[in-house]
């Protein structure tokens, strides 16, 4: 292991590269990241980093949104079979057909969507930010894809907005459920349970807080509380047992697991910084359309 995190940082530095990880990562990539963070941040620094390479850790969508925002850096993704299953639930010809249904609408995006799906719609958005960049539409109904359930969770923060949302939904949060919260209430009464907003409906209805992955580290982090039920990815539970070793974080159930983001290892970004292998390209003119979608997001993000 040692030898693996010395050579990948010799290389980092002879190739001008850097280390982009998600905080659903194995926790041991953080020991050659040189940022670890939520999809927003993460792509905001992939627009400003002045390295020639960008390694991404995580899933396929994530380094794709880093080359929309870096054309002319070389992306690599360390493990390139690693998708996102939400993603994969809404293809162009799917978007294509649910917009026609809904003529004269404008369509948010979640950030975890292809490029092809970015092109198609008028602003990006992040689980971070969702609330203020449908709000920043101004209109009384918007298009919301691919996460029904980020999208109904924004529809009830706003309260005057419809949002219509497609059916696609992150297998691993649908894994919570409202009986663990239920349980996790009965086992630790002083405990605080916080969700990622990609949890059905039904409990981020019933928990103490609701947030992106930042959010809710934040939020553990500032919070004069010592005891946290955490209802998402364990990549976020195990960063927060690290970082905050005096403060008790549960998982609210040991198996909220996402396999892609588990895919890549030390050795996979080894390898790609050793080969430049696994480069993600984008078709020039999706790729122009996609980046004036998450512009608008990064613009109504300021």
């Amino acid at each position: 292991m040692p030898d693996i995190i010395e050579k990948i940082k010799y290389l980092k530095k002879q190739k001008n590269a850097v280390i982009l990880a998600h905080c659903y990562q194995p926790v041991e990539i953080d020991k050659v990241a040189d940022y670890v963070g939520d999809s927003l941040y993460l792509s905001q620094i992939a627009s400003k980093t002045d390295a020639d390479i960008i390694v991404f850790a995580g899933v396929y969508f994530m380094a794709q949104t880093a080359k929309l925002l870096s054309p002319s850096k070389k992306v690599l993704l360390p493990q390139i079979e690693a998708g996102c299953r939400m993603s994969d639930m809404l293809s162009l010809d799917q978007l294509k057909e649910f917009v026609s249904k809904h003529p004269s609408i404008p369509a948010v995006c979640y950030v975890n969507s292809t490029a092809e799906v970015k092109a198609e719609c008028d602003i990006c958005c992040t689980s971070s930010n969702a609330v203020n960049i449908v709000k920043s539409l101004g209109k009384s109904k918007v298009l919301f894809v691919p996460d029904t359930y980020l999208g109904k969770w924004v529809e009830k923060q706003l309260g005057n907005v419809e949002v219509i949302t497609y059916p696609g939904f992150c297998p691993t949060h649908l894994q919570i459920r409202p009986n663990d919260v239920e349980n996790a209430r009965k086992k630790y009464p002083k405990s605080l349970i916080l969700a990622h907003p990609e949890c059905h409906m039904s409990v981020s209805s019933i928990v103490d807080f609701v947030g992106s992955t930042s959010e809710i580290m934040k939020f553990v982090k500032t919070s004069k509380e010592k005891s946290f039920v955490i209802a998402t990815e364990q990549g976020v539970v195990d960063r927060l047992k690290r970082d905050f070793p005096n403060k008790e974080i549960i998982p609210i159930k040991n198996n909220i697991i996402c396999p892609n983001m588990k895919m890549t290892s030390l050795e996979d970004i080894l390898y790609v910084l050793e080969t430049e292998e696994n480069e993600i390209i984008v078709n020039k003119e999706t790729a122009k359309r996609a980046v004036n979608c998450l512009d608008r997001m990064l613009e109504a993000s300021k």
